[in-house]
C-alpha cells in the first residue's frame, strides 16, 4: 500500500495486481466484473486492462456490469470511454467480453434473493424504521460463478464510506432496498453519517450482500483528484472495503479549525445533473457556518435528474422535518427521492408550517432562476461569478473548492 501522500506508478499498479489477485480464485469460472459509472474518479482504463490481462486466460467468461444504481444507462461509446476499450453492440469482439447496464426499474431483470424482516429493519435502524424490505438484485448474477467488484472508496453521504458491498446495493439492486436505506441515512442526516465507517446503512448493505449466493471478491482502491492511486486492496468485499475505508479516512477528509460563512463548491464535469452534483453540498455541509451560504457552481449542469427530475420538481428540496412532520403528504413519494432532497437542502427545522434551513444552498448552474425557485433553492447567474475572487480567503470565512464532491470537509472538533 502507498503512503498517505505518495501514489502508485502504472508499473506498480500492474505488478500489484499480478502479485495480489490470485488467479486461483477465478480459474475455470464465469466472472462478472462490477464497475462504477463515470460519476466517480477512477483510473478504470488502466485497471480494467490489467484485470483482463491477468484473468482472461484463467476464466471461462469475463463480462462487465455497470453498477448504475438509478443513474441513466450508458451508451456503448460511454462504456468504452469509461473502460478504455471499443464497445460495439454491447461487446468487445476482440476478447469476447460483454458489457451490460443495470436497469433498476425493470422488474423482469431483477431476482429476489431474500428479505429484511420488520425485526431486522427495527434492529438495524435503532427503531427509526419498521417494515419488511425485499432484497432484489440484477438477475444476470445467476449466469456467473464469481462477482468481482472493481471500484473506489470515498466518504459517502448515505452509507458513511462508499465501495465494497455498496456496488451490489444499490449498485445493481432493485428500488425497495435503495429507498429504505437512503431514507434511513436521511433520518440519521448527512452530517451524522458521512465519513463515519460503521453506520446502520452499511450494516443494511452488508446484510443484504450476505444473501447473494455467488462467490464475491473485491478489488477496491483509493485515489486522488487526478485518479492516481494511493493504494489498492483485494479480498472479500467486506475485508477489502474495510482497509480502503481506513485509507480514505486519512486522505479524503480535510479538517478545518472553524466554519465558513460562504463556500464556492465547484462541480466537475462528471456531475452532469443535480442528482450527483449534490455531492458538492454533502461533502461541505459540515463546515458551513450557521446562516452561511454554499454555492454549487456548475455552469455545465442543465438537468435536475434524468431519472427522478419530475418527482424532485414536484416535492422540491427541503429539510428532513418538512417531510417527517407532513408524512401523510409525502409517504408515497419514493424515499430515495426524499432522501436526496433533504441531503441537498441540509439540516434544519420545520415548525408551525415554516421551514428553517440551517444554511442557504444556491445553484449557479444552467438551471433557470424560475426552476431554482420552484425547487426551493437559491439562484445565481454563473456568468456573474468570478471563481478566483473566492480564492485564498479562508481567513475571511470564504472557501473555494475547485473539484468538489469527493473530498470531505469536517471541523476539527467534530
Amino acid at each position: 500500500m502507498a503512503g498517505q501522500t505518495s501514489t502508485l506508478s502504472e508499473a506498480a499498479v500492474l505488478n500489484w495486481i499480478a502479485s495480489n489477485v490470485p488467479t486461483a480464485d477465478f480459474s475455470g469460472k464465469r466472472v462478472l466484473l462490477i464497475v462504477p459509472d463515470a460519476t466517480r474518479t477512477a483510473p478504470l482504463p488502466l485497471l480494467f486492462a490489467a484485470i483482463k490481462e491477468h484473468l482472461q486466460r484463467a476464466v471461462t467468461a469475463l463480462d462487465v456490469l455497470v453498477a448504475l444504481g438509478t443513474h441513466p444507462p450508458m451508451t456503448d461509446e460511454q462504456i468504452g470511454s469509461l473502460l478504455g476499450v471499443t464497445v460495439e453492440n454491447g461487446s468487445d469482439l476482440d476478447v469476447g467480453t460483454r458489457f451490460f447496464n443495470h436497469h433498476w426499474d425493470r422488474p423482469e431483470e431483477l431476482t429476489r434473493i431474500g428479505t429484511l424482516t420488520k425485526q431486522d429493519t427495527e434492529e438495524v435502524s435503532g427503531g427509526l424504521l419498521s417494515l419488511e424490505v425485499p432484497i432484489e438484485i440484477n438477475s444476470r448474477i445467476q449466469d456467473y460463478d464469481v462477482l468481482l467488484v472493481l471500484g473506489p472508496v470515498f466518504p459517502h453521504e448515505v452509507v458513511g464510506f462508499s465501495g465494497g458491498n455498496k456496488y451490489f446495493f444499490p449498485g445493481i439492486a432493485g428500488p425497495q432496498l435503495l429507498n429504505f436505506f437512503h431514507w434511513l441515512g436521511a433520518l440519521i442526516t448527512n452530517v451524522g453519517i458521512i465519513g463515519v465507517k460503521e453506520t446502520p446503512v452499511r450494516e443494511v448493505v452488508n446484510r443484504a450482500a450476505s444473501m447473494i449466493p455467488n462467490q464475491k471478491r473485491c478489488l477496491t482502491f483509493v485515489v486522488n483528484p487526478q485518479a492516481e492511486l494511493y493504494g489498492m486492496f483485494y479480498g472479500t468485499p467486506e475485508d477489502a472495503w474495510d482497509q480502503a475505508a481506513d485509507l480514505s479516512a486519512r486522505v479524503h477528509i480535510q479538517r478545518c479549525p472553524r466554519p465558513f460563512r460562504q463556500i464556492l463548491s465547484c462541480a466537475p464535469p462528471m456531475y452532469d445533473e443535480l442528482w450527483v452534483a449534490g455531492k458538492c453540498m454533502y461533502k461541505l455541509e459540515p463546515v458551513v457556518a450557521d446562516g452561511g451560504e454554499l454555492i454549487i457552481y456548475a455552469p455545465h449542469l442543465t438537468e435536475i435528474s434524468v431519472t427522478h427530475g419530475t418527482l424532485i420538481e414536484q416535492v422540491g428540496y427541503h429539510v428532513c422535518e418538512y417531510f417527517t412532520k407532513q408524512w401523510d403528504r409525502f409517504r408515497d413519494i419514493p424515499w430515495g427521492v426524499l432522501a436526496h432532497s433533504t441531503h441537498v437542502r441540509g439540516t434544519g427545522t420545520f415548525e408551525d408550517g415554516v421551514e428553517h434551513p440551517r444554511i442557504q444552498v444556491t445553484l449557479a448552474s444552467g438551471l433557470s432562476q424560475e426552476t431554482c425557485e420552484r425547487i426551493n433553492l437559491g439562484y445565481r447567474n454563473p456568468a456573474n461569478i468570478e471563481i478566483e475572487s473566492f480564492a485564498n480567503r479562508e481567513d475571511e470565512g470564504i472557501l473555494l473548492v475547485r473539484k468538489a464532491g469527493e473530498r470531505l470537509f469536517r471541523l476539527e472538533d467534530a
